[in-house]
């Protein structure tokens, strides 16, 4: 039996387990696993079996719906748009005394690498004693001259350590790669648990799995631990939404309590950093970076960085902040470092390496060099400082066995004029793993990413349990994710239960009621979330009533009608079709679907909700995952030429909107954050009631008109049970402008509006109103002793400017217009 008919689609109650053992190869991480934790393999595949009758690919559906549930997503680099987490539906398995070694020698490993950072920017007695080479330091890209001499806070230049570690064939585990620039892998390393756990129940725990909450528990009490206030603010620095693993940052600042932050939301004042919030500028103790150094200060680093923080060198010198891992720390992470790490273990530590690395020679030696060159064919050849070197096209590292005769001169020419650019690294076999590909049990190669963190104490944890990367073909020691690649879960299996701890660990914390600061960044993206969600309502009720309203029921839609012309010209004004369409004899169809999916027109309801996505994208650390699946989901589909079929699409979406309307209404804290998203959802409406107004409830406004304004309104069934005659104009004006009880009226906005904004906080000390207030009291105010009978065009035209002075007051106000001369303002 060959190994393809062996792994062939599984049917029925055939054993899993038996059919892949069958023809797994040798050093398999299942086929090699002791008799104990084999039974739980076993176990775990029989259990999958049945939870999928049998069919791999059921599960692989199955696990890959909870991870999309969970919103879990990434970017490869170039794309636009995030792709669906490629969650693998089976776990690797490591038992306990596997994993006892790998975990003693990265706390070996992290040891000595932050004793190593510390000399380089502080004795540089290694270099001086000779047991490292000054250009290894200095041929990085990842070193940085200002920051010798820097201390960071208690002496911890790194809290946080990765290692890409692969087991060879004969069970051998070796470390591929150190990584402390950032964390990356760690949140969907999370992630990947909770989707695994929600998509099997009882499984992990079942097996003895142990739990990933107490390192993430110790991880937040380490950063917490140098920060120079015992209740300190931390935030998460991201590089922003475009990140390839924005998505894990934003669950994990969720997840940890941190503030999701970018460099646009913070400034340094008096070396201290501070945060942009709409309480004005608040002091931050503490950032966990998620950015290379190179990008973090254009002042003291790169110039050319648009994302970093001006003067953020000068608040790390001053030594009142903390920042996770220090910058500079990348410097360690060179394969030219790689090739002298055994022997500085035996100078620092006065040990050997527990894990070793993978071989490496640093040609910058020319015994090395030589070495490297007399082997080239068995060698991987790489850059020595992760940046482009000749002869190497299009990687970081290749195996010269591949090159053909000319590239192969050209690489050797180029080792010969600069040999320090290059290193030689031994040809990697990886162990397996079972995964299911394409509906089948399949071995696959697979390399872990394992993470260790400092402690509350200052001590080092391992979190028990990786990012495991499988891919089908080629070198997976690079990226975090290539095309093809899928990730997996990895269970350290105990023989006895776990502990429940989860991360409210380490003691009971203060009563809170009340969710925190809102930064400025946050409270503009809510803000223009409730705008857009509101703005894309209002595009698919012109559109419904377009596409056949409650006006010529009886001969169908028309765009022949005085009041249907004003309809489409909404739809122009508003920028969902062109400028004139809708000339007599054109198809309602056509202009309805351009209304609905063309995305080339910014007012078409699939461009506003892009737009929502993109808002959205800001906002993953705070919005529920329930919010976020509704934002994404497809528009429906429709035939432009069916007005059925239109009318069932809007209608559709038009529910989705509802269904957004009633998670914020029921799980929204009432907060500042929520304060901001419905100012922003009543502000639209409030504008958009007015325009509505002018075009269809003006002094000779006709029937058709007056129902199509309730229609748009919302308000048909309320007049309909008020009034037995049909729509009048004093009546139709009253219940949509002036009547404070209807939630679609004018009125009952910009009562709402005052409120929300009375009840923010203000930088004033005098007791003075500040602008917003001032506004919109003044909407109230001119609004109220109004009934309809008395509303003219011009009280209209005088609310619709008033609000958007108002919109224009609440954004100069509160986002992102705080300055450093504003430091009087500044709260501790």
């Amino acid at each position: 039996m060959n190994q393809a008919d062996a792994l062939a689609p599984l049917q029925g109650t055939e054993s899993w387990a038996d059919a892949y053992l069958a023809a797994a190869p040798r050093g398999d991480l299942f086929a090699d696993a002791d008799p104990d934790t084999a039974g739980h393999w076993r176990a775990m595949l029989d259990r999958l079996s049945a939870q999928a009758k049998g069919d791999p690919a059921t599960l692989a559906d199955h696990v890959a719906r909870q991870a999309a549930d969970l919103g879990l997503a990434f970017r490869l680099t170039g794309d636009e748009q995030e792709r669906a987490w490629p969650l693998g539906p089976l776990p690797l398995l490591i038992d306990a005394a596997q994993w006892s070694h790998i975990e003693s020698g990265l706390i070996q490993r992290a040891e000595l690498l932050e004793r190593i950072v510390g000399d380089i920017y502080a004795t540089q007695s290694l270099v001086r004693d000779g047991h490292l080479p000054a250009s290894v330091i200095t041929g990085s890209t990842h070193y940085w001259r200002v920051m010798t001499g820097t201390a960071p806070p208690n002496g911890h230049v790194l809290h946080f350590y990765a290692a890409d570690i692969g087991r060879g064939p004969g069970g051998e585990w070796r470390v591929l790669a150190d990584r402390v620039r950032t964390p990356v892998g760690v949140g969907y390393a999370l992630e990947n648990r909770l989707a695994f756990s929600r998509a099997t129940g009882d499984l992990l725990g079942a097996m003895h799995t142990r739990r990933l909450a107490p390192f993430f528990s110790d991880l937040r009490r380490g950063l917490a631990a140098d920060c120079a206030r015992s209740d300190p603010r931390i935030g998460l620095l991201t590089p922003g939404r475009f990140n390839q693993s924005y998505a894990e940052q934003a669950h994990l600042a969720r997840y940890l309590g941190l503030m999701l932050v970018e460099g646009d939301d913070l400034i340094v004042s008096d070396g201290r950093l501070f945060v942009r919030t709409i309480q004005g500028l608040k002091r931050v103790d503490g950032l966990w970076r998620w950015m290379d150094s190179r990008f973090l200060d254009p002042l003291a680093f790169d110039g050319q960085s648009r994302i970093g923080v001006a003067d953020l060198f000068d608040a790390c010198a001053r030594g009142g902040l903390m920042v996770s891992n220090w910058p500079g720390a990348g410097v360690i992470e060179s394969r030219a470092l790689a090739a002298f790490l055994p022997q500085l273990a035996r100078a620092v530590l006065g040990q050997d390496l527990l894990l070793p690395n993978i071989a490496t020679w640093w040609c910058g030696q020319p015994r090395e060099r030589d070495h490297v060159r007399a082997r080239l064919d068995q060698m991987v050849i790489g850059s020595a400082f992760d940046q482009p070197a000749d002869g190497l096209p299009d990687a970081p590292f290749l195996p010269a066995a591949t090159l053909d005769a000319d590239q192969r001169a050209r690489l050797l020419d180029a080792m010969d004029r600069r040999p320090m650019d290059y290193v030689g690294q031994e040809m990697v076999k990886l162990s397996t793993t079972p995964a299911i590909i394409d509906g089948r049990l399949t071995p696959l190669p697979f390399t872990l990413r394992i993470f260790v963190a400092r402690d509350g104490a200052g001590h080092w944890r391992v979190m028990p349990g990786a990012f495991a990367r499988l891919a089908a073909h080629g070198d997976i020691r690079a990226a975090l994710m290539g095309r093809g690649d899928i990730s997996a879960d990895m269970c350290v299996i105990d023989r006895q239960p776990a502990s429940a701890d989860s991360l409210l660990g380490g003691g009971t914390p203060a009563i809170r009621r009340m969710g925190g600061m809102l930064p400025a960044k946050a409270a503009d993206n809510l803000f223009w979330l409730g705008r857009y969600i509101e703005r894309t309502e209002a595009t698919l009720r012109l559109i419904r009533a377009v596409a056949g309203g409650s006006i010529e029921a009886d001969l169908g839609p028309s765009l022949a009608s005085p009041t249907m012309g004003r309809l489409v010209g909404l739809l122009a004004a508003w920028g969902a079709v062109p400028a004139g369409s809708g000339a007599p004899g054109a198809a309602v169809g056509a202009l309805c679907a351009t209304a609905l999916g063309d995305a080339r027109q910014p007012g078409s309801v699939r461009a506003l909700m892009a737009t929502v996505a993109n808002i959205g994208e800001g906002l993953r650390d705070r919005l529920a995952s329930d919010v976020w699946r509704l934002v994404r989901l497809p528009l429906p589909t429709f035939d432009g030429a069916v007005t059925e079929t239109l009318l069932d699409a809007s209608s559709r979406m038009i529910e989705r909107i509802s269904a957004l309307s009633g998670l914020a209404a029921e799980n929204m804290a009432r907060g500042d954050g929520w304060r901001f998203h419905d100012m922003g959802r009543r502000l639209e409406r409030a504008i958009n009631g007015c325009r509505l107004i002018k075009q269809f409830g003006g002094d000779q406004a006709s029937d058709d008109d007056l129902t199509v304004l309730l229609d748009l309104m919302d308000s048909q069934i309320s007049y309909r049970t008020r009034y037995l005659a049909g729509p009048a104009l004093a009546p139709v004006r009253d219940l949509i402008a002036l009547e404070p009880y209807n939630p679609r009226a004018l009125a009952w906005q910009a009562l709402r509006l005052a409120e929300h904004v009375a009840a923010l906080p203000t930088l004033r000390g005098d007791g003075m109103p500040e602008e917003p207030r001032r506004i919109a009291d003044a909407l109230v105010g001119q609004l109220q002793p109004l009934t309809g009978d008395r509303l003219t065009m011009d009280h209209v035209a005088d609310a619709e400017r008033r609000l958007i002075a108002l919109s224009d007051a609440i954004g100069q106000r509160y986002f992102l217009q705080v300055r450093k001369t504003e430091s009087a303002e500044i709260l501790a």
